[in-house]
């Protein structure tokens, strides 16, 4: 009994050990390859097949180099105004986050680009202890190994910007049709405004809602300054 026991022990470990490793080279590897799919692409693929609906997965890659500054300050101020300055988790932000959901107000979840980028990349979008521990470890990862213009980089092509539609290079393309190098502070921040639920939101042609939010996301933009990754 003991020693069967102690395989059991010995087989959980060495799974554990597996994760650990596997995780830690996926990680390290898509510091420098392009993430061509991710878990959501592929969910909401079977969604569209399940509803009966057209197969749409549109998406391309391009790197930070040929995407507009305003794209870049429009989701840091739209999504996590402090993305330079936290490593990972923006503990400010959770807790005013906790404070207004508790109060009934409209807040964010205080998750940050990174944790975002981690849940995108790595996870799929459920909700339970297990996804948000999980897409923690993923964070601290990430953090380690990648830049924040890797994040940055990341995140910006593989964000749902609409049904089907994923990264900036496909919703530049899409909704205004020119390169997302080219994408003026008004286009941009209609394309961050639409993040929190980009199959409801509109990019274009948007409601009152879409347009208070675009609004402050511009009048937050001035305030990122120039976006420096080296410092």
């Amino acid at each position: 009994m003991a020693k069967k026991k102690n395989k059991f022990f010995r087989v959980i470990r060495n799974v554990f050990i597996a994760l650990f490793f596997s995780s830690v080279f996926f990680v390290v590897v898509y510091r420098f390859v392009p993430v061509c799919y991710t878990p959501l692409m592929f969910i909401r693929v079977a969604e569209q097949i399940s509803d009966g609906k057209p197969v749409r997965l549109e998406r391309s890659w391009v790197s930070i180099d040929n995407i507009s500054p305003n794209m870049i300050r429009a989701v840091i101020a739209a999504e996590d105004n402090r993305f330079l300055k936290h490593n990972g988790f923006d503990f400010r932000g959770m807790k005013k986050a906790y404070e207004g959901n508790r109060r009934g107000k409209r807040i964010r979840g205080g998750s940050t680009i990174t944790q975002q980028t981690a849940k995108n990349v790595f996870l799929v979008p459920n909700r339970s202890y297990v996804r948000k521990a999980l897409e923690a470890y993923f964070t601290l990862l990430i953090e380690i190994f990648w830049s924040k213009e890797r994040i940055m980089e990341v995140y910006l092509n593989v964000i749902e910007v609409g049904n089907g539609i994923y990264g900036v290079e496909k919703a530049s393309e899409v909704y205004f049709h020119k390169s997302p190098k080219y994408l003026t502070e008004s286009q941009a921040a209609s394309i961050a405004a639409c993040l929190p639920n980009p199959r409801k939101y509109k990019v274009v042609n948007s409601g009152p809602y879409m347009q208070r939010r675009k609004a402050r996301i511009l009048r937050l933009m001035p305030k990122m300054g120039r976006i420096d990754f080296d410092k």
